[in-house]
């Protein structure tokens, strides 16, 4: 059956003798000493790169071949026309590659980065263990475990970005998992009762089959989460004069009176950090409008918006693949990788004199390469949200604190940040203060023992109080991720074969052995990802590295506009010559210029900054 929307077919991956070889030497070093252990950083940004062949050879699955529902009124197939490419994302994220209009777009499945067959639902282990011991057990913080290298904006940058990358609705409130509980847990109702994720809509019943959900926002990183998925809701934001976002004249988002939180593209799971990005990010796509203006005087409001767009969207990509992630991967090599994916090995000096004069993504970087899609249509994976489950970033307990003398401004926990306080706390403290303080605090480290106790026990807007550690583990195996080792083979890592081989921590591999009856196949993948011993520097597990290999370079590789339309006749020139010249330092002094003493000699923005009197 062809997906809809689907109106050509994609050649396989080329696969010659070249990559054959540097895929295969990658992955001998791989299995011997290890990627990170190989020095130079440049040639272990090589071995990186062969990885990556090997996994985007065989670790990209599409879902759309499962069966899809027919239409109710279905007509005679239209004839193929010509492609009619907008120089403009969609709202809904449409067009994107003219083979494939519907790819990426909003209500699209979610794909697989392993085999669909290895997806399957183990309704019999579905709560063995009990997923709600694993979270009292495993995932319990007696005391922050902190990230000493990261500030707190690193843990709300994260979120800022996965919303724009996948939502998966509202979850389903009828026939709820049912997950008996001991009778000394404190759990206000016996038994809890965890909601599932929301059925696929394009899917008839699959009992047996790989199970298959669809994003309700779009796939693409284009800054869906401050310009919405859907018509009405980019209308909505839009204040309809100069290409800019609705702001009011306090520099803070319009309040929504229904849900009292700021009306902008995505308000799931907000709080204050989340205020914090959206207000950053709205203010800079004003800040590009008024840039733009001046030297297209003549441009309407949907030009001048759809360039800012654009602009802002590429800025963001831009200050996440060279500054967020060496900050939480802090190994030379990444710091390498990285600048190489948006630059080339030939690096930023070289593009910002010659820009891009090579074909290959290697050599010049991937924005202005050949869009790619490697024989299989994009999209977002389940495998990709499953790793990145990243809650031990949040603290429980915040200072916000005055950025001219460090002085206490407020004291809070997590609770009084979320939902609709949210909007009193920034109301409350300036957002210069907000920055300073997450600027200057650390975030959580991303293990076992450090997951917040107030999204342990998080009571939602409807009334409804969800145990989100118990609840993350259910959703990898209501979804069909497989199980921590298993999923290492699958990303072509050797299985380990005991808890002490798993993790360095003698106490916690006593804890995981007690908790999986002794069967080291059994870990959940969540708490096996929190348990590894990470690689020098990382931030998080060489096991969820692995996905991160593939998908980070793959959101911009199939993009058209970080692709072939990368370039001044989509972007104008003044519009890259904006992506080129600025990062997050840059945007948080150019609307917080107070912000600049804190910042001043910090290598990376993304890392703890001078305190106030320090």
């Amino acid at each position: 059956m062809r997906p809809p929307g689907e109106t050509g077919r994609l050649e396989p991956m080329r696969y010659g003798p070249v990559r054959r070889l540097w895929a295969w030497s990658g992955r001998v070093v791989d299995r011997g000493p290890g990627w990170a252990a190989v020095r130079p950083p440049l040639l272990g940004a090589l071995v990186l790169g062969g990885l990556r062949i090997t996994l985007r050879r065989r670790n990209l699955q599409d879902t759309d071949g499962l069966p899809t529902l027919p239409d109710p009124a279905p007509g005679p197939e239209p004839e193929p026309e010509e492609p009619c490419l907008l120089p403009v994302r969609s709202a809904d994220g449409t067009g994107n590659d003219p083979r494939f209009p519907a790819m990426g777009s909003a209500g699209r499945r979610f794909g697989r980065n392993v085999p669909l067959a290895e997806t399957l639902v183990d309704h019999e282990r579905m709560l063995h263990p009990n997923p709600r011991v694993v979270s009292r057990e495993l995932m319990t913080r007696h005391e922050l475990i902190p990230a000493s290298t990261l500030n707190l904006l690193a843990a709300t940058w994260l979120q800022f970005m996965v919303h724009d990358w996948l939502q998966h609705g509202q979850n389903e409130r009828s026939d709820p998992w049912v997950v008996p509980l001991a009778d000394d847990d404190p759990w206000p109702h016996h038994p809890m009762h965890v909601a599932r994720t929301r059925h696929d809509p394009t899917r008839p019943p699959h009992q047996g089959a790989p199970p298959t959900f669809v994003n309700t926002v779009t796939h693409w990183w284009d800054g869906s989460q401050i310009y919405g998925s859907d018509a009405a809701t980019q209308r909505s934001v839009r204040s309809g004069e100069r290409g800019k976002l609705a702001i009011g004249a306090d520099e803070l988002l319009p309040l929504d009176a229904r849900t009292h939180q700021d009306a902008t593209g995505v308000t799931a799971n907000y709080w204050v950090g989340l205020s914090v990005m959206h207000t950053l990010f709205t203010l800079e796509h004003n800040a590009i409008c008024d840039h733009l203006r001046a030297g297209h005087p003549s441009w309407s409001d949907d030009d001048l918006f759809h360039h800012a767009r654009l602009v802002n969207t590429a800025l963001m990509a831009k200050i996440h693949t060279v500054e967020w992630t060496p900050g939480i991967l802090g190994h030379p090599t990444l710091r390498v990788a990285m600048n190489a994916n948006w630059w080339g090995l030939f690096g930023q000096r070289f593009h910002r004199r010659f820009g891009h004069v090579f074909g290959s993504e290697l050599l010049s970087g991937i924005p202005g390469s050949a869009q790619d899609q490697f024989g299989v249509p994009y999209s977002i994976t389940e495998d990709f949200v499953a790793v990145y489950r990243m809650h031990p970033l949040v603290p429980d307990e915040y200072r916000l604190r005055s950025h001219r003398d460090d002085a206490s401004v407020l004291d809070c926990e997590l609770g009084d940040l979320t939902f609709r306080r949210a909007r009193g706390v920034v109301e409350r403290v300036r957002m210069t203060d907000l920055l300073y303080s997450f600027g200057t605090m650390s975030p959580g480290a991303i293990c076992l023992h450090n997951f917040p106790r107030g999204l342990q026990r998080l009571e939602r807007p409807n009334g409804t109080i969800v145990d989100l550690a118990a609840t993350d583990i259910l959703r990898n195996r209501e979804r069909g991720v497989p199980r921590y080792n298993r999923f290492r083979q699958l990303l072509h890592l050797r299985p380990v074969e005991t808890f002490e081989e798993l993790t360095s921590n003698r106490d916690w591999a006593d804890e995981l052995r007690r908790v999986y009856d002794g069967d080291i196949d059994s870990v959940d993948l969540m708490a096996g990802l929190y348990a590894e011993t990470p690689p020098a520097g990382f931030g998080f597990s060489d096991t969820a590295f692995r996905i991160f290999i593939l998908m980070a370079s793959r959101r911009l590789n199939s993009d058209r506009f970080f692709t072939t339309d990368y370039r001044s006749e989509i972007y104008s020139e003044a519009g890259l010559r904006w992506v080129d010249g600025n990062g997050f330092a840059e945007v948080l002094t150019r609307h917080f210029p107070k912000l600049a003493p804190a910042l001043t000699g910090v290598a990376n923005p993304f890392a703890p900054w001078h305190r106030a009197g320090g």
